[in-house]
């Protein structure tokens, strides 16, 4: 398996977790949304639940991979709001909690380097076909 395509099955596999984890326990991905947000927390919950489930299904289909790992890099940049909040959120926490908080900031980093990774290698891919 190449680097891109172990990259395409991590986040496909990532993603669909998580959404997954959204809709069965979605109370903590709650505390999660910006407070500035209008509405419910539950429908950002539940909307990005449907958004890493549709970008998995994406990304695990050869013939929309391309789409998939743009939707994917949109997604991770969308969802970094939520990332701030919980890190704000747990200044005060146990040292832990912080910990996990603040290793997410640049994490997401990477989430979104690979969602383009695997852009430009299915591009490169079709265009070789």
């Amino acid at each position: 398996m190449t680097g891109a395509r172990k990259t395409t099955a991590f986040l496909a596999v990532l993603l669909g977790g998580a959404g997954i984890l959204h809709l069965a326990k979605p109370a903590p991905f709650d505390a999660m949304v910006p407070h500035a947000l209008p509405g419910e927390p539950r429908t950002y919950t539940y909307a990005s639940a449907v958004a890493e489930l549709g970008v998995a299904g994406l990304l695990a289909v050869p013939c929309t991979r391309r789409a998939g790992g743009l939707a994917a890099t949109a997604l991770f940049v969308a969802v970094y709001p939520a990332n701030l909040q919980m890190a704000y959120d747990w200044r005060h926490a146990e040292p832990r909690k912080r910990a996990i908080a603040l290793a997410r900031l640049p994490l997401q980093g990477v989430l979104i380097a690979q969602g383009l990774q695997v852009a430009r290698a299915s591009r490169s891919r079709a265009e070789n076909s």
